[in-house]
């Protein structure tokens, strides 16, 4: 729709996990080392966990497009209990017969991880949403890193999951599990300097220019979104939208500011942080300016009494 009049050979923000559009900021850099480094050193099982939208699965996908023939990646993404048992899921995940009992799946997975070790390849499951596993189900994964070949490790399983998934690995019950752990890491958010970077390697790897977001408008999205590069993604997407809608050039803080005021009060978005209350967007929106004036006049060194709209403008 705003493709072509803003220079862009497809949109740079879309919602779907696309690894060629990874940004390598700070904290997604280092989450990526240490998935790499987990690979490399074969340990048996790599946590990576953070909230919802900050980049997970997009992280992950870069890991295995990176992977090379001797591995043998199976990837599971749906691990709710209501879609079949977890050795099903496996099975399906290598290309394995799935409509047999559990004891036939659990031989033929052996079997197949044997094989593969005969042709000099290594295996690595991948288990996305990963703290919705029961702890049934994840001492059933530590079961499974007991396949070996005399020294050489024949599994490695990396779990991708929600915060929540780390409180599940914190019970007593999973003691021995979180012992065979060779590698961990948390995303967290973007800070404000990376959600700059950030949405301008989206705009550059989309074909289009940097600076598209005028620099108020990026300091509002980052407050707004919390720096969790989903709701990022969101905004700036509709913001474009807003923006060729209305022939705007650039992406002006004005717009950003009214397209999400405009949301809010629609019932259809809230941002993060203690400014916005769901259940009465209107004193969402009110708090939400209070505190953008406050912040932006501690920055920029406006007078008492700017306004939120004064200050975006800074």
């Amino acid at each position: 729709m705003y493709e072509k009049f803003y220079g862009f050979s497809e949109k740079p923000f879309a919602l779907t996990p696309d690894p060629a559009f990874l940004y390598l900021g700070g904290r997604h850099a280092v989450g990526l080392s240490m998935l790499q480094y987990g690979l490399m050193n074969r340990s048996a099982l790599i946590v990576l966990s953070g909230a919802i939208g900050t980049g997970k699965t997009t992280l992950v996908r870069r890991l295995l497009d990176e992977a090379d023939h001797s591995m043998t990646v199976g990837l599971i993404s749906n691990t709710h209990e209501a879609f079949g048992s977890l050795m099903q899921w496996i099975a399906v995940a290598f290309g394995l017969p799935a409509k047999t009992s559990k004891a036939t799946q659990y031989d033929k997975f052996a079997r197949f991880l044997i094989d593969q070790y005969a042709k000099g390849k290594r295996c690595v499951l991948v288990v996305d949403e990963a703290q919705n596993l029961s702890e049934k189900a994840l001492e059933e994964l530590r079961l499974l890193t007991n396949i070996n070949a005399d020294k050489d490790l024949l599994l490695q399983i990396v779990l991708v999951g929600q915060p929540e998934l780390r409180e599940r690995l914190r019970r007593p019950a999973l003691v021995q599990l979180v012992q065979r752990i060779g590698a961990d890491f948390h995303l967290s958010a973007l800070s404000a300097e990376e959600t700059a970077h950030y949405i301008d390697h989206r705009l550059t790897t989309a074909g289009g220019a940097a600076g598209l977001f005028e620099p108020a408008a990026v300091r509002f999205i980052h407050y707004q979104c919390g720096g969790v590069p989903r709701l990022i993604n969101s905004l700036c997407d509709t913001a474009l939208v807003y923006g060729f809608a209305s022939g705007e050039q650039h992406i002006s803080a004005e717009l950003v500011y009214d397209l999400v005021r405009e949301r809010i009060a629609n019932g259809l978005f809230a941002a993060v942080g203690e400014a916005f209350e769901a259940a009465d967007p209107e004193k969402a929106m009110e708090n939400a300016k209070a505190n953008l004036a406050r912040s932006y006049v501690a920055r920029n060194g406006a007078g008492e009494g700017a306004s939120s709209r004064d200050a975006i403008k800074l």
